[in-house]
């Protein structure tokens, strides 16, 4: 089934995930979450593939949120519905056996900083304004944003980005914590290339293990994620394999 909201491109073990609405902005509408939930489980599957790129390059947005058009008219089983969904994507990219690489190629906001954040990390071209908006609209994040970015930046930059509903550049997201690297323009994509390009290359057992584990260390306890280190240790390390 062909995909409606965004591509998909394959290139020396790397896929590409590529939003692309045809308007301006790409909108988190439940087609496109649909869409990228199928497009992760169809590269997640495929054993030519050892890590994912997920942008909107090269357009203006990597993602700008909820469709608020959607929104105004759910009722309260359709908002759930629609909570739920966006968490399951975010899940879906999470739980993905290949390392992902957020290219934040432009504006990110509200649902696109969350989508944003379940990538493994982010790239940022220095045109990057990326917020968290839903405070000024009287609303807040369904896709547990509230909980994935105080974990990121830190509660007191949480609170800030939340409350004070405002957009910040590259540099300044840079500072918090919330993006790991920020290029110029015509050095963003070739870099997002060669960054995914390195990391296919490696052995996919020992990125989807350190990807397992690392994910994991905020709810283990010290002792019991060294335990699942060791095991993952000796498994990978073992010639009987």
């Amino acid at each position: 089934m062909p995909y409606k909201k965004l591509r998909i491109e394959i290139a020396n073990r790397v896929g590409y995930v590529l939003l692309d609405s045809g308007a301006r902005f790409n909108k988190l509408s439940i087609t496109t979450i649909r869409e990228l939930k199928r497009a992760f489980t169809q590269l997640d599957a495929d054993d030519s593939i050892g890590a994912v790129v997920l942008s909107g390059y090269p357009g203006e947005s990597f993602a700008v949120g909820a469709d608020i058009g959607q929104m105004v008219n759910f009722s309260s089983p359709e908002a759930l519905h629609f909570a739920e969904l966006g968490q399951s994507l975010f899940d879906r990219i999470e739980s993905c056996s290949k390392p992902v690489i957020g290219a934040l190629n432009g504006i990110t906001m509200g649902g696109g900083c969350d989508l944003a954040m379940s990538c493994d990390f982010r790239i940022a071209r220095d045109t990057l304004q990326i917020a968290h908006p839903g405070a000024r609209l009287g609303i807040i994040t369904g896709f547990c944003g509230t909980r994935k970015l105080p974990r990121i930046v830190g509660k007191n930059f949480a609170r800030e980005i939340f409350m004070s509903s405002d957009a910040y550049g590259a540099e300044e997201a840079l500072r918090m914590g919330l993006v790991d690297r920020v290029c110029p323009s015509e050095e963003f994509w070739p870099k997002v290339v060669a960054t995914a390009e390195q990391i296919a290359q490696h052995p996919l057992s020992a990125l989807s293990a350190t990807k397992r584990l690392i994910n994991a260390a905020e709810d283990t306890d010290l002792r019991t994620g060294c335990l699942l280190e060791r095991e993952a240790a000796t498994y990978l390390n073992s010639p009987f394999r």
